[in-house]
């Protein structure tokens, strides 16, 4: 047996990741476990886990994945955000026909909107994705165990009816909708749905209320509002995008009104009532205060996601989860069980696909024996509504609080995407994008973006900030000419108080 980690490296691994490391001792190896049907089990195919299976398999180890789906890719393939962005996709093309941006560079039409067509491409991008994993399975040697997973002991899972022993065993399982008191979500009835509901309207309703005002409400509130609803977006917070630099959330709130959106932030749902294709909302400000009523013909809740624990098991081996349903790990992604290991969204951190994605490439190396390494630092978020919302990093304020408080040790550059060419000439004047630097060392802390096409462009300042850039080395590096991409080195050199374009 030997001791995989120090306690100290376990508290600084946790104190990147915003979690108390104290419920997760340090492990050992335990080699009494003589293999089984499979050196790896991965249950849940979502991102992170058909990711792990499919390294763990490119690494010659035998593996299965557990799903309980019919088809592969979980809820980003299935029902999040592949059918999401389609869906936005298209009615990006129907909001510049029908709303003049289109008129404004000479190209005269009049839109008819097909909903039955625009739902059925989203659907075959989502079979065409769910049957590409399924190849990729096949190509690697991958055996699908279609059924849900149950624990019977660390290395023994039921599937369905099928029991499976494994050497080790993968946690993927995700995440679902976070259900709001009072509010009674039916997807059938089409007039309160979640995330998944909202997808499959069969017609664009008047008026839409959307509780939260995050990444999944903006997004889908934004589909219907440019299809024809009249959208109202109910926050408790007092701006939109929680988690988000202070100065892209306000200006988001500007871009969403502009677009035809009510916002009621700082406001509170205590119930709803559904009457026929009718529901009543009652609202009341988030200090308290007086109750209002609101009407609506689909009313979206959308106000977070709790990790997939339920039924999984875990009161068999052992494992509880923290106060927010997460399953504690070290920064090998091992749980406190030899064994058994988790990533994704039933793991502390953002809940996002491509985290999940890395965290299990680097989960399936580890337990192949290599070193598997996730930055958690460094996680970009994007919100593809229009224009995009995009960060990675420190936010402003994040920045200030890390450096004692002091503002002076913090500079900040900003370039407006109406200063930009490629923007201008696109007709995408809202945005800008902001970095923020270490004023000391110049090392760049976080970079935020609003732009057409920002979630593209924050690829470039992640990378330059896992190898420690600092806001000079990104002016002084070469950008093509007319591209967005260029309000990136022109905020870089605004931080030195220099841009050129404005």
């Amino acid at each position: 047996m030997s001791k995989l980690d120090s306690k100290a490296n376990m508290n600084k691994v946790a104190k990147a990741n915003k979690w108390d490391a104290k419920s997760v001792e340090p492990l050992f190896i335990d080699e009494s476990f003589p293999g089984g049907d499979y050196d790896v089990l991965v249950i849940g195919a979502g991102p992170g886990g058909y990711v792990a299976a499919i390294r763990a398999a490119q690494l010659g180890l035998k593996t299965a994945c557990a799903e309980s789906r019919e088809t592969l890719g979980g809820t980003c393939l299935n029902v999040g955000c592949i059918p999401s962005k389609a869906m936005l996709h298209a009615s990006e093309y129907f909001n510049a026909a029908s709303n003049g941006t289109m008129a404004e560079m000479g190209i005269e039409v009049t839109p008819k909107l097909d909903l039955d067509k625009m739902h059925a491409q989203r659907r075959d991008a989502v079979e065409g994705l769910t049957k590409g994993v399924a190849f990729l399975f096949k190509k690697n040697k991958v055996d699908w165990k279609n059924g849900h997973a149950t624990f019977q002991d660390a290395h023994t899972v039921k599937v369905g009816d099928e029991t499976v022993t494994a050497k080790n065993i993968i946690i993927a399982t995700g995440s679902s909708v976070t259900p709001l008191p009072g509010v009674e979500v039916d997807n059938d009835k089409q007039v309160v749905v979640d995330s998944t509901g909202a997808l499959e309207l069969n017609a664009v309703p008047k008026k839409m209320v959307v509780i939260g005002g995050g990444v999944i409400g903006l997004e889908l509130g934004s589909v219907w509002c440019r299809l024809g609803a009249q959208v109202t977006v109910v926050e408790y917070l007092d701006k939109l995008l929680p988690g988000m630099d202070d100065d892209v959330r306000k200006e988001a709130a500007k871009i969403f009104k502009k677009q035809g959106m009510e916002l009621r932030l700082s406001t509170k749902v205590t119930g709803c009532t559904v009457k026929g294709k009718k529901a009543t909302l009652t609202l009341e400000p988030a200090a308290g205060g007086d109750e209002e009523t609101l009407e609506a013909d689909c009313v979206l809740v959308s106000i977070g996601r709790r990790p997939n624990t339920d039924g999984l098991g875990l009161e068999n081996i052992g494992l509880e989860t923290n106060q927010r349903g997460q399953i504690e790990i070290d920064h090998d992604f091992r749980t406190k069980v030899d064994g058994v290991w988790a990533i994704g969204d039933v793991v502390p951190g953002p809940m996002l696909a491509h985290k999940a994605e890395d965290e299990g490439i680097a989960c399936a190396e580890n337990v192949a024996g290599q070193t598997g390494i996730v930055n958690h630092d460094l996680i970009p978020g994007v919100v593809y509504t229009w224009p995009e919302f995009a960060g990675v990093g420190l936010t402003q304020e994040e920045a200030i609080e890390k450096m004692g408080g002091d503002k002076s040790k913090v500079k900040v550059g900003k370039f407006p995407m109406m200063a930009n060419s490629r923007a201008k000439t696109n007709h995408e004047p809202d945005g800008f994008v902001k970095i923020v630097a270490d004023a000391e060392t110049d090392r760049v802390l976080g970079v935020w973006c609003i732009a057409s096409v920002a979630g593209t462009m924050i690829a470039q300042a992640a990378q330059a900030m896992e190898f420690g850039a600092t806001s000079e080395d990104i002016a002084y590096t070469c950008h093509a000419h007319p591209t967005h991409s260029e309000a990136i080195k022109e905020a870089a050199m605004a931080v030195q108080g220099k841009p050129i374009h404005i």
